[in-house]
């Protein structure tokens, strides 16, 4: 009883220093929750919170706030999330489903995120080695340059120019595109390799070479570190009452710009449930001690077990609304897959 009693406290603290931005004390626990015991009592078990290190008071006679251990224990104890309002979920769709491609779907997700979370956003692109192949375009741009364009299942296009040492051939071309795309189409990095094997022996010897040159990119582009990519929205949101951020926003702002950092905490979040949680210390990045990141895998990989092939993150103080954020981070993933499934 005394246990379920101090995590009521526990829970009653963390939302009021999240609303209010204020150490909480136990005058205002007793006004503001009906937590059904004396104001002695709950001052007992704010000094048992405190021993044990899920509470700390930062100033002499001020109230107290969440350590890091306090907001882990008050995210893992979630009975429930808060639902998106009806208006905010007509707004979710209303905002994505006027996208036209895949760079207009991740831009749009970035700013709506972060307009809903009042928190700086992170969406990373679909990657290309978990994502089939929609079309491969050949297309001639003089007598020996070929635009090698590859459109994935969720509309990523890359651009790749061969320089060739032989005059093209218009009609290989128009070939060797029909006999790519039909081989192809729908196959994964994995794949490619057994995949295009049949096609060298439909095609006249004499294009071979071009054949090779041009599975050559497709792999090369579908394998390729370059390929992993993040955009941010929302940078501006550190600075508006986020004191707790504030106070370290440099290297907060310095782990934004590393991509390699936000690559690194989204993969480490992938071994996750669907939404992660990580809280200061737990992001394991010395600059990011004072914030924390939910996040979410969006779309699916049918041959990897339906394993998310990206994931998107709201970043924000460690006196952030959990449960608003991940109520937000868990829609605008699942929005966004439906619109890559269409």
């Amino acid at each position: 009883m005394a246990e379920d009693r101090r995590l009521d406290v526990l829970r009653a603290i963390v939302e009021d220093y999240v609303s209010t931005k204020e150490p909480v004390g136990s005058r205002a626990l007793v006004e503001r929750h009906a937590l059904g015991v004396s104001p002695a009592t709950i001052r007992n078990d704010m000094a048992a919170l405190e021993e044990a290190g899920l509470i700390v008071q930062p100033h002499t006679s001020a109230g107290r706030v969440p350590t890091d251990k306090g907001y882990r224990l008050f995210v893992d104890r979630l009975a429930t999330i808060k639902p998106l309002s009806s208006p905010e979920r007509r707004a979710i769709e209303t905002f994505m489903q006027d996208a036209v491609d895949l760079d207009d779907v991740v831009d749009r997700a970035v700013r709506l995120l972060a307009q809903l979370t009042h928190q700086v956003a992170v969406v990373q692109y679909p990657s290309l080695r978990r994502t089939a192949l929609r079309h491969v375009e050949l297309v001639p741009v003089s007598d020996r340059h070929l635009l090698v364009v590859i459109i994935t299942e969720h509309g990523r296009v890359e651009q790749r120019t061969l320089e060739l040492a032989d005059q093209l051939d218009l009609a290989t071309v128009a070939r060797l595109r029909m006999l790519l795309n039909v081989a192809a189409t729908g196959r994964r990095l994995s794949e490619l390799d057994a995949a295009l094997a049949g096609v060298a022996d439909e095609v006249e010897p004499e294009a071979n070479a071009l054949l090779r040159a041009v599975v050559g990119v497709i792999e090369d582009t579908l394998a390729g570190e370059s390929e992993e990519r993040v955009v941010v929205a929302g940078t501006a949101n550190l600075v508006r009452g986020n004191t707790d951020v504030a106070r370290s926003l440099s290297p907060v702002l310095e782990a934004l710009e590393e991509q390699v950092v936000l690559l690194r905490l989204l993969s480490d979040a992938a071994e996750d449930e669907e939404v992660s949680v990580r809280i200061g210390r737990e992001t394991r990045h010395e600059g990011l001690v004072e914030a924390s990141l939910v996040s979410s895998g969006y779309g699916t990989d049918p041959d990897g077990g339906g394993t998310a092939v990206a994931r998107l993150a709201s970043l924000g103080p460690l006196r952030m609304d959990y449960p608003g954020t991940i109520a937000s981070v868990r829609a605008v993933a699942r929005y966004l897959s439906r619109i890559l499934a269409q």
